[in-house]
């Protein structure tokens, strides 16, 4: 295992978050995966949940090479196989181990990020030492069937004025609202099934980027 200073997951630019999912796509996780590199992701999440453990591990450590000194690699869920394939850390839901176990286990080299439903969650988990949280859904989405109650727009200015570590967006984003999450003080943003879906990932991932970007540069932010 390894250990020494944390590796913080920078939200201090505007950008993509992008996680995988093979059941949204047309391709195949790794061409995803490489599409979503060549447009300039700097974080790439492995959400599998079919595969059995050791073609996860297999294909996560492919993912890990492809990432390896352009993005950040996150395993969404399980944190053997972010261990296995020396990822940069693990993504926990409400179901997977609690963050405490996970820090022992992983060390304090790793991030650990987790999905939260409420500002309050958000701050327990920043108490707990999450290195970042991911709000969602922000509206309704049918790519998570147990998602919850959308939590709206004022969910991401809250999560701004009183979250102390960065935060990333889901749920039902999409070209036409992502100008109203950007104003709101959304730094991360992530659509998976606006991205997954198209025909050509890497071309979307760059349009959503290009907004992403001109939105910053409005704000005189880099």
């Amino acid at each position: 295992m390894k250990t020494g200073t944390k590796k913080k997951l920078d939200f201090g630019h505007f950008d993509y978050y992008f996680i995988t999912d093979r059941t949204l796509s047309r391709r195949n996780v790794i061409e995803d995966v490489e599409a979503a590199l060549r447009a300039g992701v700097r974080v790439v999440q492995y959400r599998e949940k079919a595969l059995a453990t050791a073609a996860m591990i297999d294909e996560a450590r492919k993912i890990a090479q492809l990432c390896r000194g352009k993005a950040k690699f996150i395993v969404n869920d399980r944190l053997d196989v972010a261990l296995a394939s020396d990822a940069d850390g693990v993504h926990l839901g409400p179901d997977d181990m609690n963050l405490e176990d996970a820090r022992k286990m992983l060390g304090k080299g790793k991030i650990i990020g987790v999905s939260v439903s409420s500002i309050e969650e958000a701050k327990r988990c920043e108490e707990a030492g999450a290195d970042y949280v991911s709000l969602s859904p922000i509206f309704a989405t049918a790519t998570k069937k147990d998602a919850g109650q959308p939590l709206g727009i004022a969910a991401i200015k809250e999560a701004g004025q009183k979250l102390r570590i960065p935060f990333t967006v889901i749920g039902g984003i999409n070209q036409g609202n992502l100008p109203d999450i950007l104003n709101a003080g959304a730094r991360s943003v992530c659509m998976m099934s606006a991205v997954l879906k198209a025909k050509d990932v890497e071309a979307e991932i760059r349009k959503v980027r290009r907004v992403i970007n001109e939105h910053a540069a409005r704000r005189g932010k880099k």
